[in-house]
């Protein structure tokens, strides 16, 4: 069953977590991690969210996030 839509309130920091299909392993190696943070940053750009912090593991990432738009 998937996860009910987040609710969106302009300035409210959200924990967002993003996990491997099954669980499986997103980054293989180290290039894997890079591309993933350059991604992560045009997208901060163009949907005005602030990345405040960002854990990046194996399998799964975490990410503390404010957008300024709903």
């Amino acid at each position: 069953m998937p996860r009910q839509p987040r609710i969106a309130i302009d300035g409210l920091t959200q924990h967002v977590i993003q996990r491997g299909n099954n669980r499986h392993a997103c980054f293989l190696q180290e290039q894997d991690y890079r591309c993933y943070l350059q991604h992560l940053l045009e997208a901060a750009i163009q949907h005005q969210c602030g990345i405040h912090a960002y854990v990046l593991m194996t399998n799964h990432v975490h990410l503390l996030i404010t957008p300024s738009a709903a």
